[in-house]
């Protein structure tokens, strides 16, 4: 097959609602890893290769058509497989005192820095890519007990729209690499009933979980 260098369009757009009905669609399923990348070669779900090298910086979302024949009534869609990404909302701390929402900040700061997780901020808004059990990082978040603040789990195709390129790959860029290697966290349950994680990488190792009591 021909190398695909351009996205044709998008099945979520409006001019492309129903045009696809009726085709014979191939759907090529993407980590988020390989679909940071401009260059790659994807395995479709009907078993065909599509050799992909679009320019550079480009940025695939889901749903795009990369492949479209009206006659044949054919096409190929990339979808995207996104990690979900913990959404915090200091939203609520806009309207305290300047001490307070620096001291506020600054906690989060400590919080999220000291687990080493990359995390995007805007607005009132800071996102941070899922690295170990979803349980683990609401876990070091409530463990914290950060005043004015919420958070939650988002999927990723959901927070898509307010990042940028860059704010995506920072997100999604640096996951997708398990046959690389593996990450999982050692809790740590202290005398006060309190709980820490420490997130560790270890090549081609199993996720584990370890439960230490100080």
């Amino acid at each position: 097959m021909d190398i695909i260098t351009e996205i044709i369009g998008n099945i979520h757009r409006p001019e492309w609602d129903g045009k696809l009905d009726g085709f014979d669609v191939e759907s090529v399923f993407l980590d988020q890893w390989t679909a940071q990348k401009s260059r790659f070669l994807a395995k479709g779900d009907k078993g065909n290769e599509f050799p992909i090298a679009l320019k550079r910086h480009s940025q695939i979302v889901d749903g795009d058509i990369v492949a479209y024949d009206p006659e044949k009534h054919t096409a190929v869609v990339l979808r995207l497989n996104l990690s979900p990404v913990l959404v915090v909302d200091l939203g609520g701390i806009a309207s305290r005192t300047p001490e307070d929402i620096i001291r506020i900040s600054v906690e989060l700061g400590h919080a999220i820095g000291n687990q080493h997780w990359p995390a995007v901020v805007k607005g009132t808004k800071v996102y941070v890519p899922l690295t170990v059990d979803r349980k683990v990082m609401m876990s070091v978040l409530e463990t914290h007990h950060i005043e004015g603040i919420t958070f939650n789990f988002h999927e990723g195709l959901d927070v898509i729209p307010f990042l940028a390129p860059h704010e995506m790959r920072r997100l999604f860029g640096g996951a997708g690499q398990e046959s690389h290697e593996h990450v999982h966290a050692h809790t740590h349950v202290h005398a006060d009933g309190t709980e820490h994680a420490h997130p560790h990488t270890h090549p081609h190792g199993d996720h584990e979980h370890h439960n230490h009591t100080h």
